[in-house]
């Protein structure tokens, strides 16, 4: 059977938890693909609200093993935090399996993130300082840590010594900080590999074994597209691929396991940290949308930026993705906004763009192009069908499909998991 990946198709917050957890259901397993705990996913099953950063979304399902891929970054401090809670949740998690190819987040990682963002000053990043970054750049660098190292303390030691020479050079003569011992280092990880172990795997062959037996793959990102290393607004971007790209070589599969790619898309534009946003607001409607849609960090409790809808940015999502459909989230934070706008292409130096702009600094500048439609004031939380929906709603998000090019199929009115509309069902 092929596997299925949801990505989000923006700056991240999309809304991915909510669309990984209504697909659950009907798959066997949930594999969280990229990143590290800079991200977050929130779920709502009834009375229920978990907050999730490195377990996939599938935990909740006792039928469903969760998996947390080769391309993620793994802080094992962080993970047995959030597997502690889990359970003092009543969640069974047992079920984990972590690749013994994912990362280790070291202490260094972390300490050089918080230096660097601030020396940065003005020019920095906005990265959450949880080390994510300086991990991936030891990965490409060769010289990172992974979790099969906690298997053997003794190779665990003699990597950490090599990786602490260079790391404590940087320490000391370029931050004037204390140097770090290997040693305490080691006891930390030491603790950290007896817990973990019952959950390392082979999970490329867990999940190859997976298809051949029939069973389906759910596959995971963290943040999106415009997040993307390659294909993202870079410098502002993480570092690594959130990508359906990335799914394929984060969790071990080839091209021809993927049948769909959605993406998940929000009714409007948000993102957190420093980076150009063109349909971004400043004025007491941007206010209203924070507040309304409660647009703060799951992991960090960073207030994000908010904007009307872009589609240049969602056309754009389509392509490097690949997408066959939408999910459409938090239509309900627009309800009673009287006149709603959409970006259909940019404008610069006189020149309109429907497509992303060539460079960087065209994007920098862009000015939206938009287009009104008219809101709608019913609240819209209680509905069930698409079609009871608000004429205008309908017409909001016919537009958009329109625009964008690929098929809307679910639409979000709201957080829990009964809130959501699927097109498909008459």
């Amino acid at each position: 059977m092929p596997a299925i990946v949801i990505v989000g198709t923006q700056w991240g917050d999309e809304g991915k938890g909510k669309a990984t957890d209504l697909l659950a259901d009907d798959v066997q397993y949930v594999v969280r693909y990229q990143g590290g705990n800079n991200a977050g996913h929130t779920i709502i099953v009834g009375d229920r609200t978990l907050k999730l950063h490195l377990v996939p979304s599938g935990v909740m399902y006792p039928h469903v093993t969760p998996v947390i891929g080769d391309g993620v970054v793994v802080d094992p401090g962080v993970l047995l935090d959030e597997l502690d809670g889990l359970v003092a949740q009543g969640l069974d998690v047992s079920r984990l399996k972590i690749s013994g190819n994912a990362h280790l987040i070291m202490p260094y990682h972390r300490e050089i993130d918080a230096l660097t963002e601030r020396h940065l000053g003005r020019q920095k990043l906005g990265t959450t300082k949880r080390g994510i970054g300086p991990t991936y750049a030891d990965k490409a660098a060769r010289v990172g840590l992974r979790v099969q190292d906690l298997y053997d303390m003794k190779i665990f030691r003699q990597k950490l010594d090599a990786a602490l020479q260079q790391k404590n050079a940087v320490l000391t003569r370029i931050y004037n900080r204390m140097p770090m011992k290997a040693s305490d280092i080691e006891t930390e990880y030491a603790v950290y590999a007896e817990r973990l172990q019952p959950y390392i795997a082979d999970t490329v062959s867990l999940l190859h074994e997976g298809l051949e037996a029939g069973e389906n793959i759910l596959l995971e990102g963290a943040q999106g597209t415009l997040l993307d290393l390659d294909h993202g607004t870079y410098p502002f971007v993480t570092s690594s691929n959130p990508v359906a790209g990335g799914a394929m070589t984060g969790a071990g599969l080839g091209p021809k396991h993927i049948e769909r790619v959605i993406g998940i898309t929000k009714a409007y534009v948000t993102r957190v940290g420093t980076g150009p946003f063109p349909t971004e607001l400043f004025d007491a409607t941007g206010e209203r949308m924070t507040e309304v849609g409660h647009e703060y960090g799951t992991t960090t409790g960073r207030r994000r930026r908010v904007g009307w809808f872009d589609a240049v940015l969602a056309r754009y999502a389509g392509r490097v993705n690949g997408l066959t459909e939408h999910f459409l989230t938090k239509l309900d934070v627009l309800s009673d906004f009287g006149t709603l706008k959409v970006c259909r292409a940019y404008r610069y130096q006189g020149e309109e763009y429907e497509h992303f702009p060539p460079h960087q600094t065209a994007f920098h500048h862009a000015e939206p192009v938009y287009e009104e439609l008219e809101g709608w004031t019913e609240d819209i939380t209680q509905i069930t069908r698409y079609a009871d929906l608000p004429k205008n709603a309908q017409a909001y998000v016919e537009r958009l499909e329109e625009l964008i090019g690929v098929p809307i199929r679910w639409v979000s009115v709201g957080p829990a998991r009964s809130q959501t509309l699927d097109r498909s069902v008459a």
